[in-house]
């Protein structure tokens, strides 16, 4: 992320008054091989977004406790699973996609990383039809929900979710959020575009021209009826998150393990991490590990 641009962004994003039309993503389920291909790399261990799941697995960690049972929606290509399923070996987590080609992707992905309590299923989070009611401990959903067609679809997938989640059960969501200027989000899509495939980065500005606005998404999660608060990044909302309270303390072992992750990324990535996290802690989002 280039500070001194992004935050000139960010100012004018502060002061736009007008917000943008929602443009849904032409490609609503992705299944085009090469797309699929870009997005499964760049979430790789050593890829352009590994600060990204960093942060997530942060934020999602202590929501999930050991024996829960999590629902993870529109799971993608697995490498955010992975890695979360990876740091609770003692919790069980189904990923649904309605993508076949994320679901093989994800397959791959968690067969490399030796992962077993992770099961994968094909179908719509609008529905969820194959799950009992208050059948899940956790549910979460990271970067997805952009890919849906409208705010019916929206508000249908967080019902479906409230269905099958626990009184009480952990939540954490995330997403992109519609920014008021063309510029700024051709600005965060392209500002790694060096260092990306041009395929991810079309995706990218497509994504973030499909985000909804932080009270369409407000109000779709209200359904899930828990204790839920929501942030949004400082001075604009480049990403909104969705989070329940903690349900656990987390214990040395699992802190070290996250700081590991950490020390393993490149300088650019540490940056990134870093940016990001002080950008959502001045919205009063902090992280639950001191690095």
């Amino acid at each position: 992320m280039s500070g001194p641009v992004m935050m000139g962004h960010l100012i004018l994003e502060r002061f736009a008054r007008k917000e943008l039309p929602r443009i849904p993503e032409p490609d609503l389920i992705m299944s085009d091989p090469q797309k699929v291909e870009a997005f499964m790399e760049s979430g790789r261990e050593d890829g352009i977004l590994a600060f990204l799941y960093l942060f997530h697995l942060l934020q999602v960690a202590p929501i999930i406790r050991e024996g829960d049972r999590v629902l993870d929606l529109a799971c993608g290509p697995g490498n955010q699973l992975a890695q979360i399923a990876r740091l609770n070996p003692r919790a069980h987590f189904i990923g649904v996609d309605a993508s076949a080609n994320m679901l093989e992707r994800a397959g791959i992905t968690l067969a490399r990383s030796g992962i077993a309590n992770v099961q994968l299923r094909h179908g719509d989070i609008r529905d969820l039809h194959d799950f009992a009611p208050r059948s899940f401990d956790g549910v979460m959903c990271t970067m997805s929900l952009h890919h849906l067609p409208d705010i019916a679809s929206l508000q249908r997938a967080m019902a479906a979710a409230a269905r099958v989640l626990k009184p009480n059960g952990g939540i954490y969501i995330a997403d992109f959020g519609r920014l008021r200027r063309r510029g700024t989000q051709e600005f965060f899509a392209n500002d790694n575009a060096a260092y990306q495939l041009p395929e991810f980065t079309r995706d990218y500005l497509n994504s973030l021209r499909a985000a909804f606005s932080f009270d369409e998404l407000s109000a779709a999660i209200a359904q899930l009826n828990a204790a839920v608060t929501m942030h949004s990044t400082a001075l604009a909302p480049f990403m909104i998150v969705a989070k329940s309270k903690p349900r656990r303390e987390l214990d040395s072992v699992t802190q070290q393990s996250i700081k590991n992750i950490f020390s393993q990324m490149n300088a650019e990535q540490q940056r990134n991490f870093v940016v990001l996290s002080r950008w959502f802690r001045s919205a009063g989002l902090a992280l639950p590990v001191n690095f």
